[in-house]
C-alpha cells in the first residue's frame, strides 16, 4: 500500500504523524487537527524543495491519535525532542545545552550545571547559551547564597569543609541547621533564578526586620548583608519597563538553513538577560513556521514562563494553540502579542536589533566555512572536516610531559571537548614518544568506549572519547607525524586523515610523502589550521605549567613537619596553587579535612616565618 493510501485510511481525529525512512528512523514528526487531512495533503499539489526531499527519503508514515490538539503539540515536542528528525526544525544540539539544576526534591538542596534533564522532581532553568554562562551565575549564587556544593546524601556531625568556615555554607554536614532555615534559602534562590526579586528583596527585609526585631542580631547582620549584594547586582540591571512586568521578547537571525533565536527576559521590567539559541533545518520555512517550531521546544523546559511573550510576526493558527498550552505550564493566562506600536513595538525593536548582531556573526561563521571547504580542497578531503582534532606536547628537559588535544567543531573552538594526558612512557625528552602515547590513548579509549556502547555497558552520552575527528593535526614536522600515523594505525583509526604542521616554516606535510604540500601563504584554509595548532600549543603549555606548579608545592608541603600524604592531598585540593596556598590564614588552613590548628600553624610558619 502506498503511503498515499495508507493516509486515506487516518482518522479524522487530532493527532500526531511519523514520516519514516528505509531503516526505521523517523525522519519528521508533525501534528494535526485532523490527521487524515493533514497527511493526505502531502501527497496533493505542488510541495517545496523540502517536502520533495522528505516525501523521496519516507518509507512508511503513522499516526497516534490524541484527545486534543494541546494533547497532540504535548506529544509532538517529546517526539522531536526524543527522536531528533532531520526535516523538523530543531534547536540546534538541544540536548548539550547546559541548564542550572536545582535539587528541591532533597532534604539540603544544591544548585549545579547540568545538561540532562530528568524527571527527578528538581528545578531547571536555562537553556543558558554556554557553560561558562551556568558558571558566571554559579559563581554569583554562591557569593549571595550559602548553599551546600558536596555531594552527600547523609548528614550527620561530621566536619564542616572550608565553605562553612569562610561563609560560603550553613554546613548541614554538622547536623545542626535547621532545615526550615535552609529551605527558606532554597526559595531565595529560586526567586532570583525566577527574576523575581522584588519578592526577594521584600522577603530578605521582612527576615532582616524580624531577626532584630527578636534580638538575633548576627542573623540580622547575615541578612543586611546579603540583602546589599542582591541591590547591587539589581541595580546594575537595566530598566525597560516602569510597569515592572514580566516578559520575554522572541526575534529571530537567518541564513539559509540555519538560523539563531533570540530571547530577551523581562522580569519586574528590567531585562536580567539574553539567550542566543542555534537553529537548523530552517530553509523553505516561514519566520511564522520556525518561530513556532522555537517556542514548542524552548518553552518545554525552560524554569520559568511569564504571562506574556512578544513577538515579531503572529503565528497564525498556531498562535491561540500555543498560548494555550504555555497557560498550561504556566498554571496561569499566558498572551502571545505581536506589539504594532508603543512601547513594546519598541521592546521587540531592541530583540531585532540583538538578532542583527547574531546574523553578523553568523556571516563570520559562513566565511569558516570557506575556509573548511577550502580546507577539504587542498587536502583532498571529500567533504569540509566537520571536527577537527590537535594534538601538541609540553615539557621542560623532559620533566613533567604532558599532552593536549583541542577540538574545533565547524571551525570554532569546543573548549568542553579539550582533553588533558599525564605522559607515562619516558622520562627522557622524547616528544616522538609522548606523541605516540598520547594519540595512541586517545584513539584506544574511542574503540574502548565503542565496544562499551554497543555491549550497554556505556551510554553514548557518558562517552568522552567516541567521537571521532574528520581530520587530525599535529603540532610538528614528519617525525612526530610518522608517531601519530603509527599510533592510529595501532588502533584502528589509520582511515582518518592526519596531518603535521611544524612551526619554524609553517609547513603542512602528510603522511607517506617527503615534501610539505604546496599551500598558498594567504590561504584562509592555512590561518585556520594555524590557530588550531596554536590552540593546542596554548592548552598543552598551561597545563604543563599548572603541572608544574602542583609538583612544586606537592615538593614544598613534603617539607613541613606533621605533614603527610592524606594531609598534602586535602590542602591540594583545597588550594590547587601555590599562590592560594601562601594567602590562606590559619584558621582557613585548620578547616581543611584532615587538618587541625597545629598543622596548620606549621604550614603558615614554613611560608610566612612568623605565626
Amino acid at each position: 500500500m502506498s503511503l498515499a493510501e495508507k493516509a486515506k485510511h487516518f482518522p479524522d481525529k487530532p493527532g500526531v504523524y511519523l514520516f519514516r525512512g528505509a531503516r526505521g528512523e523517523v525522519l519528521y514528526v508533525g501534528k494535526a487537527v485532523s490527521l487524515r487531512s493533514r497527511v493526505r495533503s502531502y501527497f496533493t499539489g505542488a510541495q517545496n524543495g523540502k517536502t520533495q526531499a522528505l516525501l523521496g527519503r519516507a518509507a512508511d508514515v503513522e499516526c497516534i491519535v490524541t484527545g486534543s490538539e494541546v494533547e497532540a503539540l504535548i506529544l509532538e515536542s517529546n517526539l522531536i525532542k526524543e527522536h531528533r528528525p532531520r526535516y523538523n526544525v530543531l534547536l540546534k544540539d538541544d540536548k548539550s545545552y547546559p541548564y542550572l539544576k536545582v535539587t528541591v526534591q532533597e532534604t539540603y538542596p544544591r544548585v549545579f550545571l547540568t545538561r540532562t534533564q530528568p524527571r527527578d522532581g528538581a528545578r531547571y532553568f536555562g537553556p543558558y547559551p554556554s557553560a561558562g554562562a551556568v558558571h558566571e551565575t554559579l559563581r554569583l549564587l554562591k557569593k549571595l547564597f550559602p548553599l551546600r556544593t558536596c555531594r552527600q546524601v547523609r548528614f550527620a556531625n561530621g566536619r564542616p569543609c572550608l565553605n562553612f568556615h569562610i561563609g560560603r555554607c550553613l554546613g548541614p554536614c554538622r547536623g545542626t541547621v535547621d532545615p526550615e532555615r535552609y529551605r527558606a534559602l532554597v526559595q531565595e534562590v529560586l526567586l532570583f533564578l525566577e527574576g523575581r526579586h522584588t519578592d526577594l528583596v521584600r522577603d530578605l527585609t521582612r527576615k532582616m526586620e524580624a531577626a532584630a526585631a527578636n534580638l538575633e542580631f548576627e542573623r540580622a547582620a547575615e541578612l543586611r548583608d546579603q540583602l546589599r549584594a542582591v541591590e547591587q547586582v539589581l541595580a546594575k540591571q537595566h530598566i525597560v519597563s516602569t510597569r515592572r512586568e514580566d516578559l520575554d521578547v522572541v526575534a529571530l537571525a537567518r541564513d539559509g538553513n540555519r538560523g539563531r533565536a533570540v530571547v530577551l527576559e523581562i522580569r519586574e521590567g528590567k531585562l536580567i538577560g539574553q539567550h542566543s539559541l542555534a537553529l537548523q533545518g530552517i530553509a523553505d520555512r516561514t519566520e511564522a513556521e520556525v518561530l513556532t517550531a522555537f517556542l514548542k521546544q524552548y518553552y518545554r523546559e525552560v524554569g520559568f514562563i511569564p504571562p506574556e511573550v512578544l513577538l515579531p510576526v503572529p503565528l497564525g493558527d498556531e498562535q491561540e494553540l500555543i498560548a494555550r498550552w504555555l497557560s498550561l505550564r504556566r498554571g496561569a493566562r499566558v498572551r502571545l502579542h505581536v506589539p504594532r506600536r508603543g512601547r513594546k513595538r519598541e521592546l521587540v525593536g531592541m530583540a531585532e536589533q540583538n538578532a542583527a548582531l547574531v546574523r553578523a556573526q553568523m556571516e563570520g561563521e559562513r566565511d569558516t566555512e570557506a575556509a573548511l571547504a577550502e580546507l577539504a580542497a587542498l587536502l583532498g578531503l571529500e567533504a569540509p572536516p566537520a571536527r577537527l582534532e590537535a594534538f601538541d606536547i609540553s615539557n621542560i628537559q623532559g620533566a613533567q610531559t604532558v599532552g593536549a588535544m583541542v577540538v574545533f567543531e565547524h571551525g570554532r573552538p569546543a573548549p568542553d571537548e579539550y582533553r588533558r594526558f599525564r605522559v607515562r612512557s619516558s622520562q627522557m625528552p622524547d616528544d616522538y614518544a609522548a606523541i605516540r602515547e598520547v594519540v595512541g590513548r586517545r584513539f584506544a579509549r574511542a574503540r574502548e568506549e565503542g565496544e562499551l556502547i554497543a555491549t550497554g555497558q556505556l551510554s553514548s552520552r557518558e562517552a568522552r572519547f567516541v567521537r571521532l575527528p574528520d581530520l587530525v593535526l599535529i603540532d610538528g614536522g614528519k617525525g612526530q607525524l610518522s608517531a601519530a600515523l603509527e599510533a592510529m594505525r595501532e588502533a584502528g583509526c589509520d582511515d582518518i586523515p592526519v596531518f603535521g604542521l611544524a612551526k619554524e616554516e609553517e609547513q603542512l606535510f602528510a603522511p607517506g610523502r617527503p615534501d610539505p604540500l604546496p599551500v598558498p601563504r594567504d590561504a584562509q584554509a592555512l590561518y585556520l589550521l594555524r590557530h588550531l595548532r596554536d590552540e593546542a600549543h596554548r592548552f598543552a603549555v598551561d597545563y604543563h605549567r599548572r603541572t608544574r606548579s602542583r609538583e612544586s608545592l606537592r615538593s614544598l608541603l613534603d617539607e613541613i613537619e606533621g605533614i603527610g600524604l592524606t594531609r598534602r592531598r586535602a590542602l591540594q585540593r583545597a588550594f590547587p596553587s601555590l599562590e592560594a596556598l601562601k594567602a590562606a590564614t590559619v584558621e582557613e588552613l585548620a578547616a581543611v579535612p584532615s587538618m587541625n590548628r597545629k598543622a596548620a600553624r606549621a604550614v603558615y610558619v614554613y611560608f610566612h616565618g612568623v605565626d
